[in-house]
C-alpha cells in the first residue's frame, strides 16, 4: 500500500536522499574552465610579467601644485589688467629682463639649465616603472599578482645558506639580477660548502616563485683570525 505523498516516514525508518548531480561550469565552446590553457598560463609560458609601476605621487604632487600656483598667479594678473588695473610689478620687471637681457647671459643659461634638468628629470619617471625594492613573482593567476621584497628574499636566501654545514655566517645581497652570496665556513673543505650553497640555494630561488630569477653569485672564505 502506497503512502500518500508529502507524508513524513516513521520513526526509525530509513529514507532514500535525492542526488544532486553537480557539474562544473562550461564554457560557450563547452570546454571546462578549470582547464582553460589561459587560465593556467596567464604570464605566458614561462609566467614572466613586467616591474611594478610606481604612482610617483610626490612628483606629481609637486608639479600639479607649482602648476596650479602659476596658473592662478598669471590668471589674476591678467583678470586685474582687464579690469584697467596695472600689471605686477615683478611680471612686469621679468619682461624688462628678458627683453634686454642677451641668450649668453649668465642667468638666462642657469634658468635654461635648471629648466631642462627639471623636464629630464620629470621624464625620467615617467618612462621608467620605479619600485626598484620589489621582484615581480610568477604570475599563476589572471586576477593575482604578487611582488616579493628584496630584503625579504635576502633573508629568505640567508636562512637557507644557515642551514647547510659549515657555514658560520652568510651576508646575501638581492638585486634584480644577481644574488650575492658571501658566506664564512669555519669547517669543512670550501670547496665542499660552495657545492652545497649552490645547490642548496639554487633551490632555494626557484622556490621564490620570482619572474626572472637572479644568476647566483657564491664566495665563501674562512673566518677572520682574531688579534
Amino acid at each position: 500500500m502506497s503512502e500518500p505523498e508529502g507524508t513524513p516516514p516513521p520513526e526509525g525508518a530509513t529514507q532514500r536522499l535525492p542526488v544532486v548531480d553537480r557539474q562544473e561550469p562550461e564554457n560557450g565552446d563547452g570546454t571546462d574552465r578549470s582547464e582553460s590553457p589561459a587560465a593556467a598560463e596567464p604570464g605566458g609560458e614561462d609566467g614572466r610579467v613586467g616591474r611594478f609601476w610606481s604612482a610617483r605621487r610626490v612628483p606629481a604632487g609637486i608639479v600639479a601644485l607649482l602648476l596650479l600656483g602659476l596658473t592662478g598667479l598669471f590668471l589674476y594678473d591678467i583678470v586685474s589688467v582687464r579690469a584697467g588695473r596695472p600689471g605686477m610689478e615683478w611680471r612686469r620687471e621679468l619682461a624688462r629682463q628678458l627683453a634686454a637681457r642677451p641668450l649668453d647671459d649668465t642667468w638666462v643659461l642657469v634658468g635654461a639649465g635648471v629648466a631642462a634638468l627639471l623636464g629630464l628629470w620629470l621624464l625620467i619617471l615617467a618612462v621608467t616603472p620605479g619600485l626598484r625594492d620589489v621582484l615581480p613573482m610568477r604570475r599563476t593567476h589572471t586576477d593575482v599578482r604578487a611582488g616579493l621584497h628584496r630584503d625579504a628574499a635576502a633573508t629568505a636566501l640567508r636562512d637557507r645558506a644557515m642551514e647547510v654545514a659549515g657555514v658560520q655566517s652568510a651576508r646575501v645581497r638581492v638585486r634584480r639580477r644577481r644574488a650575492d652570496v658571501r658566506a664564512v665556513a669555519h669547517f669543512r673543505e670550501l670547496d665542499d660548502v660552495r657545492t652545497d650553497l649552490d645547490a642548496v640555494l639554487a633551490d632555494a630561488i626557484r622556490g621564490l616563485g620570482l619572474s626572472r630569477p637572479p644568476s647566483l653569485s657564491v664566495r665563501v672564505r674562512r673566518p677572520g683570525r682574531k688579534g
